[in-house]
């Protein structure tokens, strides 16, 4: 598979993750999200090889397993290769246990260290803060874009604007209704300030094909994101309950089953996030009772 252009010295590599390659000086290539292992980084540096190009630096937009797996790989060739990161996703980049720690709690059980949520370590450093900027040789505009992830950059090159996982294709959408968020208010107002960007002519989501339709993007994303806050909210509705009784609600609402470990702590962690965003609007309350952390609607 080849990279794909979407302006003069603006590619991708498409893959369940998508990969951002900028044209720098001479034949020079940032590369922006690494892919999930090392499968996905062999086939980039294989096709940025055949295009001609040189990496000459790795920008990961967050620190979550899928967008930075495959930079062990990519290290292990291009070793003097220079790896940069938004604040706090660069420390979980450079110790990746960090991620299952959070997601559980505590030491994660050995089922929530697979590569899903454990990738390689790799040293990575503080990216410029956002605005226009230069990595690798490429000339770039970095967008903070928070909430998917506890700090996330989307990246601009022109009229082509790279979303990271500020936006999601509409079947990635589909695919995963309870779409992962830190933070969900912060998710929603990332994407709303997105569409408010002048002279964007293509945008690339992290997951899903490139769309010349911003504003469709956007919406498509909002709704999703509200209709998630929604069943958390009906599944308070239903009588009070902890986080897990939760849980089980939204997913029989949304039609989700849920095999593995992996995907309860993921989508604990989803339901968690819309939680605090409703108790900080008023809408639910939560106490302790019968030493259980219990969430209930407000009158």
């Amino acid at each position: 598979m080849s990279l794909i252009a979407l302006a003069p010295g603006v590619l991708y590599f498409p893959g369940a993750v998508n990969s951002f390659v900028v044209v720098g000086r001479v034949m020079d290539a940032l590369l922006v999200d690494t892919g999930l292992d090392d499968s996905h980084a062999r086939k980039l540096l294989r096709a940025v090889a055949e295009a001609g190009l040189t990496p000459s630096g790795i920008l990961n937009t967050h620190s979550h397993a899928d967008h930075h797996g495959g930079n062990a790989f990519i290290l292990k060739r291009f070793p003097e290769l220079k790896v940069f990161a938004p604040p706090l996703e660069n420390a979980v980049i450079t110790h990746p246990i960090l991620e299952p720690l959070t997601l559980f709690g505590a030491r994660p059980p050995r089922e929530l260290q697979s590569k899903f949520l454990l990738a390689p370590p790799s040293p990575a450093r503080l990216a410029p803060e956002p605005g226009l900027c230069r990595i690798g040789g490429a000339d770039i505009e970095l967008i903070e874009v928070a909430g998917h992830a506890s700090l996330m950059y989307a990246v601009r090159v022109g009229e082509v604007l790279y979303a990271a996982d500020a936006l999601f294709g509409p079947d990635a959408l589909g695919k995963h209704p309870l779409t992962f968020c830190a933070d969900s208010r912060l998710q929603k107002q990332s994407a709303a300030r997105l569409e408010q960007l002048p002279g964007v002519r293509t945008v690339l989501p992290g997951h899903g094909d490139p769309t010349d339709d911003l504003s469709g993007l956007v919406a498509v994303n909002l709704a999703a994101y509200e209709r998630t806050t929604e069943a958390v909210m009906d599944a308070v509705d239903g009588g009070e309950a902890s986080v897990d009784e939760l849980l089980a609600r939204v997913c029989d609402a949304l039609d989700v089953t849920m095999t593995n470990a992996g995907a309860v702590v993921l989508n604990r962690a989803v339901v968690s996030a819309h939680l605090t965003e409703l108790l900080e609007a008023g809408r639910v309350g939560m106490k302790v009772t019968g030493n259980k952390l219990i969430f209930s609607a407000q009158a």
